[in-house]
């Protein structure tokens, strides 16, 4: 493998796409679709090779449940795809325009980026998320996934290339980094000749890799240390099942909780109740004394928590717990130990949802909902290939539109600058 040949081929590739049509885009993302419902059962055996060699590796349950797939999270994957094709087309879209006093026109217009590199670990779906996702808008990607998933991303690559034949894109408009050595992965990172972005999906330790070692722009699409305050007036029915739900659903994903933060005033009911709950579905609690003091009964799986427990993203079934005075000193938690990816608050107070909402910095602020709703997907962006916790040039979950970037089409009549 030459990484230089196929970024060459991958820039090539990203000049045809810019050119095409809404409509070959959105065939080729069918075609994608129906190749991997066709393709399922091979998908699957490769699949299975993985889980198998991350058994042997002793992989956490989380990376385990990211890792796996079967014919619902596939049939997922093709419906994404086909969610995608029927977005409008951001490429061409005018977002401004003016004409000026010398009777010149001037059109500010979306346009892809050209070769977007993404770089991601355990989590085969990522392939067709980022490759729907980047042919949509025009951008050629080349993908980089994490060693435990080789198997799988190979296979998904190679039937989302034999799809794009049939369509008549392009081939490397979907390229793939095929192999383990991170040497390769370093080289990569050193083409800012021909690439123009980079996006890693994972945690910390891979995003703080790639902006120390990157020659080329990267967007931080990485983890979350997300938290549910529950206010004084909050309806304690309503938070339980909030709590359950971004906690348990699916704990090894960025945009589930990991610290529940509870006011004084409700502690000594609803710290026991959502306790007891967390410790029935085998979630292992790191709590303040305050909340040991509120926890009746056998203390098996609650255990007091640090300052570290309070910065860690869990992505298990553990979860810190901390009883705070009120708004204040929540906001000033999560400002200490929050990521910026998404945060919550359960109130009927509307001045305590107005000062939660305009005070965490964050990419998402929920008021009554469960931070896992922070998905492109459940955005109606179709699907999503990060969720960014930057501010530069996007934030938050990161579709069509942050995909690409704006050009100037100014057209004159013969003006000259006097």
């Amino acid at each position: 493998m030459k990484i230089k040949d196929l970024c060459i081929n991958a820039r090539q590739a990203s000049r045809e796409l810019a050119a095409l049509p809404a409509a070959s885009k959105n065939r080729a993302l069918n075609e994608i679709a129906m190749a991997l419902e066709r393709r399922t059962a091979e998908i699957l055996r490769e699949n299975r090779d993985d889980v198998k060699e991350g058994k042997a590796a002793r992989l956490s349950d989380a990376l385990m449940d990211r890792l796996m797939l079967d014919e619902d999270r596939i049939r997922e994957m093709a419906w994404s795809l086909r969610s995608i094709a029927a977005l409008p087309d951001p490429v061409g879209e005018v977002v401004d325009g003016w004409r000026l006093p010398n009777g010149m026109e001037i059109n500010k217009i979306r346009v892809p980026f050209g070769v977007v590199a993404v770089i991601y670990e355990a989590r085969p779906n990522v392939t067709v998320d980022a490759a729907g996702l980047c042919l949509k808008t025009g951008n050629a990607v080349i993908l980089r996934g994490g060693s435990a998933s080789l198997h799988s991303i190979r296979m998904l690559t190679e039937v989302i290339n034999g799809a794009l034949i049939d369509a008549g894109l392009p081939e490397h408009a979907v390229s793939l980094v095929a192999s383990r050595d991170r040497g390769y992965l370093k080289q990569l990172l050193q083409r800012s000749d021909y690439i123009d972005l980079i996006i890693p999906r994972g945690g910390e330790e891979l995003k703080e890799y790639l902006v120390k070692n990157s020659k080329i722009p990267v967007i931080y699409a990485a983890g979350g240390n997300c938290h549910i305050f529950v206010d004084a007036s909050a309806d304690l029915e309503k938070a339980v099942k909030i709590v359950i739900n971004a906690k348990v659903q699916r704990p090894g994903v960025c945009n589930a909780v990991e610290t529940l933060l509870v006011h004084r005033d409700i502690a000594a009911e609803f710290v026991p109740a959502i306790a007891r709950e967390l410790l029935k579905r085998k979630v292992k609690l790191h709590v303040d004394q305050e909340s040991r003091s509120l926890i009746k009964g056998k203390a098996d799986g609650v255990i007091d928590a640090t300052d570290e427990d309070y910065a860690t993203e869990y992505l298990d079934l553990e979860m810190a717990v901390k009883v705070v005075d009120g708004v204040d000193e929540a906001v000033n938690h999560i400002t200490t130990y929050g990521t910026g990816h998404s945060e919550a608050i359960l109130t009927r107070n509307l001045e305590n949802s107005r000062l939660f909402t305009a005070r965490v910095d964050a990419a998402c602020v929920y008021i009554n909902a469960s931070t896992r709703f922070t998905d492109g997907g459940q955005f109606g962006m179709g699907a999503e290939i990060g969720i960014s916790t930057q501010k530069l040039h996007a934030r938050g979950p990161l579709g069509l539109r942050e995909l690409t970037s704006v050009k100037y089409i100014i057209t004159g009549d013969g003006q000259v600058r006097g």
